[in-house]
C-alpha cells in the first residue's frame, strides 16, 4: 500500500510517538509509508532519525499548525491536498483533532480512503465553551467524510458518540503500542543510574514524564507532593518534560517550600534509565487518551498512581497494577502517593503486575491491528458508498 500519514506536531509526545511506530512498522511490513508534520519537526525527535533509517519519508508543512490560525489552516489544506493528489495514496492516516480536521478536508477533495485517530480528544479540559464547541461541531462533520475512527480505548469512542461525532460501526478500538525492546536502564544498577541522571540516590523518588501543560495535571501533583513530604520528608518528586507552564511549575514549588525536593529534568532522551531510577510513577491528567506514558512506566516494573480519565482504567487497575484518584484532586493524590511509599512490598508487587500487563501492548501488535483495518477498509465500500 502507499500510505500517507498527517500529525501537526513531531514532538516528544505520545501521539507522536505512536504515529512514528505506526509509519515504521508499516515499512518493515514492505508499505511505502509518508509522514506529513507541522513545525513540531525537530531534529532532537528521539524517533526522526529511526524513520529516515526505516524508510519513513518526512514531509514538513511548516502552516500545519496547532492552534486555529484560518489563513495557515487554509495553506495547509491546499499544500496537504496537492500532496495527497501527487501521491495516488491506496490509504489517508490523519492524527489529532487538529491535523484530523486538515487532512481530512484534503482527504475529501482527492478520493482515498481516509482513517483517523484522535488520540484522545478535546472535549474537556482543554478550551473554553465556545472552542469546544467548534471543535465538536468540526468533529461531526469530519466522521462524515472518515471511514474508520481509530481510538485508543473503548471510553474514548463512546465519548465522542456521547457528543455525536461519528456512527458506532465506524469506531474500532487499537492501543497505543510501546517498543518491548527499548534500550533502557532495566538491570543495571539503581545507584548508579540516580547518580548519572543527578539524582538523590538515598531518596524515595516519584516520578511523572509528559510535556508541562494544565492538561497533564502536574500543578496539583506539586500540590499534593507538598502534602506528601508532611510523612516522607526523605521524598523527591522528578518532572521530565517541558512545555508552556515550566516557569509557573518551579514558582509553584518555589512557593510551597520545597523546590528543593523537586527536580525539574526538561526532555530527556533517557527516560528509559530514569524509570529504572525512581520507585514510582505519577500521572495526574485531567484528560488523557490512554496514558501511553503508564504503559512505559509499567514496562519498567513501576507501580502507578494515576487519574481515573479517559482509557487510564483500562491500563491501571486499582489495587493490582497502581491506585486511581480523582483528577485535580492534590489531597486524594498525595493519599496515594503515600500509600505506596510506605510499603515497598506492595510497590514492587505492583509493579511485577504492571509488568506483566504492559507486555500485551507492543508496537509490533498494534501495527499488526492497523493493517487489519487498512486491510478491511480497503475491501469494503467508502463512507460515500456506504452512505448513498
Amino acid at each position: 500500500m502507499k500510505i500517507l500519514h498527517i500529525i501537526t506536531r513531531l514532538d516528544r509526545g505520545g501521539s507522536a510517538d505512536n504515529t512514528l511506530l505506526s509509519c515504521i512498522g508499516q515499512r518493515r511490513l514492505g508499505h511505502e509509508v509518508t509522514l506529513v508534520t507541522g513545525t513540531g519537526l525537530t531534529d532532537d525527535s528521539p524517533l526522526k532519525d529511526i524513520a529516515g533509517e526505516e524508510g519513513v519519508k518526512l514531509v514538513l508543512i511548516p502552516s500545519l499548525v496547532r492552534a486555529i490560525s484560518p489563513v495557515q489552516d487554509l495553506k495547509a489544506v491546499w499544500a496537504c491536498r496537492r500532496i495527497i493528489r501527487g501521491g495516488k495514496y491506496d490509504v489517508i492516516h490523519t492524527h489529532t483533532s487538529k491535523a484530523g480536521i486538515v487532512g481530512r478536508l484534503a482527504a475529501r477533495l482527492g478520493g482515498s480512503r481516509v482513517i483517523h485517530t484522535p488520540h484522545g480528544h478535546v472535549f474537556y479540559g482543554y478550551f473554553g465553551r465556545l472552542k469546544t464547541k467548534i471543535f465538536i461541531w468540526a468533529e461531526r462533520i469530519m466522521a462524515r467524510w472518515t471511514d474508520v475512527i481509530v481510538t485508543l480505548t473503548d471510553r474514548e469512542a463512546e465519548e465522542h458518540l456521547e457528543n455525536g461525532i461519528g456512527r458506532r460501526e465506524q469506531f474500532v478500538t487499537i492501543f497505543s503500542g510501546i517498543p518491548m525492546n527499548n534500550e533502557s536502564g532495566f538491570g543495571k544498577n539503581k545507584t548508579a543510574l540516580r547518580l548519572a541522571l543527578g539524582l538523590p540516590h538515598e531518596s524515595l523518588l516519584i516520578a511523572s514524564v509528559g510535556r508541562l501543560d494544565p492538561i497533564k495535571g502536574h500543578g496539583t501533583l506539586i500540590e499534593a507532593f507538598a502534602k506528601v513530604l508532611n510523612h516522607h520528608p526523605g521524598a523527591h518528586l522528578v518532572l521530565a518534560g517541558d512545555g508552556e507552564s515550566a516557569a509557573a511549575y518551579k514558582a509553584l514549588a518555589e512557593n510551597l517550600g520545597i523546590h528543593d525536593c523537586v527536580s525539574f529534568l526538561g526532555w530527556r532522551s533517557d527516560v528509559g534509565d530514569l524509570l529504572e531510577a525512581v520507585d514510582l510513577f505519577v500521572l495526574p491528567s485531567v484528560n488523557e487518551g490512554m496514558g501511553r506514558a503508564v504503559l512505559e512506566a509499567m514496562n519498567a516494573g513501576l507501580p502507578v498512581v494515576a487519574t481515573n480519565v479517559g482509557g487510564v482504567p483500562m491500563i491501571v487497575e486499582e489495587g493490582i497494577t497502581g491506585h486511581l484518584v480523582p483528577p485535580e484532586d492534590p489531597a486524594s493524590l498525595a493519599d496515594a502517593v503515600g500509600r505506596l511509599l510506605s510499603n515497598e512490598a506492595l510497590r514492587t508487587a505492583m509493579g511485577e503486575a504492571g509488568r506483566l500487563k504492559a507486555s500485551a501492548f507492543s508496537d509490533e501488535a498494534m501495527v499488526q491491528h492497523l493493517e487489519a483495518v487498512y486491510q478491511r477498509t480497503l475491501s469494503s465500500p467508502s463512507f460515500s458508498e456506504a452512505s448513498t
